[in-house]
């Protein structure tokens, strides 16, 4: 075997024993602002470090943080068309601040690795969990049934 084709196995197996899981973090609103220039810094580079030893490892496929809540627009379909409303989808005390795509052998994994975050234990808010679904084979039969339908 090929030095490319065993790095495509090891790639493949890889793959196959890990699961990708949808990070959430929330961030109680005044917490984050109420630590002075030096909290906030150290927070922050305790998090960042924190992450580069992560991706490192493999385990952060991409993380991003969001602006704050009110520069947000939700959408709606309404009477046929596009409804627009200043801010976030949901009134909740704490507000979405930013995602990580992490992956993980299992939940259990995902939350050893989720409760070591630094941000998460200085309490700038709880971090939400889920599973990515696989859309793979969902798309593959919607492109099988849209390809008939033109064949018509």
């Amino acid at each position: 075997m090929c030095c490319a084709s065993l790095r495509e196995a090891v790639t493949d197996t890889h793959a196959r024993r890990t699961m990708k899981y949808i990070c959430l973090g929330y961030i109680e609103p005044g917490k984050f602002e109420g630590m002075t220039q030096v909290e906030r810094n150290a927070v922050l580079d305790e998090c960042f470090e924190h992450n580069d030893h992560l991706r490192a490892n493999g385990n952060i496929v991409d993380e991003m943080g969001l602006q704050p809540s009110e520069t947000a627009v939700t959408l709606r379909w309404k009477d046929g068309k596009v409804a627009t409303t200043d801010g976030p989808y949901a009134e909740t005390k704490e507000q979405l601040g930013g995602l990580t795509i992490l992956e993980a052998r299992d939940l259990n994994h995902a939350i050893q690795l989720v409760s070591q975050l630094p941000g998460f234990r200085h309490g700038l808010g709880p971090i939400e969990i889920r599973p990515a679904a696989d859309l793979n084979e969902i798309i593959k039969a919607s492109e099988q049934r849209r390809r008939q339908n033109t064949a018509r």
